[in-house]
């Protein structure tokens, strides 16, 4: 059984070790297709029209044998009900998914760190908090001024070295851990993170969550 990514581009993250994109970081089998004309510059500030391209990468996903979709970017919460929709599989098209359930797991006077590339596109509406006090308990960082986001942001998007990342993303936590100690877990919004998850796990000593975390759940559910 092989579980579909639906990638906002191509990635040049295919061969990097720890990559959601390469098929050894997994136990499982992965197929890939790609949303044609999702690069981030749009899909990450949003926009409503690339509905029928993930759409259209789903269900040629799900012709080829894909058992579950994915996505390949936190802001493609964003699209996560119309893919839903468009077809008969388990559909996780964002790691952000997991923010509701991550704050349940918490105690009550605990916060959950999400952290992601481009903050500022972190809109209110992909975290699915309605009630104002768990969203109090939602702390929210990122990257944005980084090699990574300058780099994402290229058409073809440009290699960045996984050191960098690691940096950028450990500094980014600290922060908010110092101006928030009551951080009981973290969620990472970027796809690209899980290649540095270990080593923030081991920074930090805290429970780590991204969208290798959702990948994985998902495939057990269906495997």
């Amino acid at each position: 059984m092989d579980l579909g990514l639906a990638p906002s581009e191509i990635s040049p993250w295919s061969t990097q070790r720890g990559s959601v994109f390469n098929p050894k970081t997994f136990d499982f089998p992965i197929i890939i297709e790609t949303a044609i004309g999702a690069w981030a510059e749009k899909v990450i500030p949003g926009d409503p029209a690339l509905d029928t391209a993930y759409i259209a990468a789903a269900r040629r996903l799900v012709d080829r044998g894909a058992v579950a979709i994915t996505g390949d970017c936190g802001y493609t919460m964003r699209h996560q009900a119309a893919v839903a929709a468009s077809v008969a599989v388990p559909v996780a098209m964002s790691s952000l998914l997991l923010a509701p359930t991550l704050l349940r797991q918490l105690p009550p006077a605990a916060k959950l760190a999400v952290v992601a590339a481009q903050v500022r596109y972190l809109s209110e509406d992909l975290l699915g908090i309605d009630d104002p006090a768990e969203r109090a308990r939602i702390i929210i960082g990122g990257i944005d001024g980084s090699k990574l986001v300058q780099n994402e942001n290229m058409r073809p998007p440009a290699h960045t070295d996984v050191t960098d990342i690691e940096k950028d993303v450990a500094a980014c936590v600290a922060e908010l851990r110092s101006a928030h100690p009551e951080i009981g877990a973290v969620l990472f919004e970027c796809t690209l993170f899980p290649m540095v998850t270990p080593a923030i796990r081991r920074i930090t000593g805290l429970p780590i969550y991204d969208t290798e975390t959702l990948y994985r759940m998902t495939f057990a559910a269906v495997a």
